[in-house]
């Protein structure tokens, strides 16, 4: 006999949900299973699933029944709009960043104020109260998963090696607005035991991602690669570049002479001056992690993921 239909579904039967969604059972099979109407189940699976890619997690569906049953009033625009904390939820779940959630929803909504946020507040979100169930849930879905997240601070540095530097405090400030192409962040990723390394180049407007495979990680090898791959892109792509204190950028000059590319150095131990390459790298990680031997990874392999 089917319950009553007003009867909410609870943890227990969620968790059933996704157990048997993860076992590729029919929503047929599921409602029948849990003694549920077909379309009580394909309204909660279908709220969460839109695509191959997506995924049901019985915790996350359930916190966000709860609180609109409760009807909370709550401030934060993902707890206030049930269409967006889905969208984000959803997202977290796909594997995606918040930069990549609230660049995606600028490109599927862009006329939906509902539909808008930025990347700093879905972080805010998650770490909201990050002893929470939900919070511990949603911190181990993003790249670090730490569980704090601190505000990075400036430390002295014993000086640099790199001769010429020009600081980023001299770049032009319409840079710092992303509405011009041409203007990207590099740094190296490096493999393991500090014996191999890949070059990573990122546009910071359109994100767009050149990965360099390395033979060695020294200045030389650094800036004979990147002003080779930088010289197969149109010259109205090739304006800026900012870069952290890696003596691999010893050789700066060089790829300016080739290039034509001003550089600028971002402040010792400031990685969040570079943070679109930062969080590039940090995607990066997830399929090449620590211990990777870079010289071993062909070439073509590296191109898969300047798609994303």
């Amino acid at each position: 006999m089917l319950r009553k239909k007003n009867t909410r579904l609870t943890l227990k039967e969620r968790v059933q949900i996704e157990t048997l969604l993860n076992e590729n059972k029919t929503q047929a099979h599921i409602a029948k299973t849990l003694k549920r109407s077909p379309s009580t189940i394909s309204r909660e699976i279908n709220k969460w699933i839109l695509s191959k890619t997506d995924k049901y997690n019985a915790d996350l569906a359930h916190w966000n029944a709860k609180d609109d049953y409760l009807n909370k009033r709550n401030t934060d625009k993902i707890s206030t709009y049930k269409s967006l904390r889905i969208y984000v939820f959803r997202g977290l779940l796909s594997g995606w960043t918040p930069e990549q959630i609230a660049g995606r929803l600028k490109h599927e909504y862009p006329n939906d104020p509902i539909m808008s946020i930025s990347h700093e507040s879905i972080y805010r979100f998650i770490y909201l109260a990050p002893q929470a169930r939900l919070n511990k849930k949603l911190i181990k879905l993003l790249v670090r998963h730490k569980s704090r997240r601190r505000k990075p601070k400036k430390r002295r540095g014993n000086g640099s090696k790199i001769l010429n530097q020009v600081s980023i405090d001299n770049r032009p400030k319409h840079i710092n607005l992303r509405q011009e192409i041409g203007h990207w962040e590099g740094d190296l990723v490096i493999g393991k035991n500090h014996k191999s390394a890949i070059g990573t180049i990122v546009e910071r407007k359109s994100r767009y991602t050149l990965i360099i495979k390395l033979k060695a990680k020294n200045a030389n090898e650094v800036a004979k690669m990147f002003s080779e791959k930088l010289n197969q892109l149109n010259p109205l792509f090739k304006k800026s570049m900012t870069y952290d204190n890696g003596t691999e950028m010893a050789r700066h000059e060089i790829i300016t002479q080739k290039t034509g590319m001003k550089i600028y150095f971002a402040h010792p131990y400031s990685s969040w001056e570079r943070g679109t390459n930062e969080n590039t790298n940090g995607l990066i990680r997830r399929y090449l992690p620590k211990g990777t031997n870079f010289n071993e990874i062909d070439e073509n392999k590296l191109l898969l993921f300047k798609k994303n």
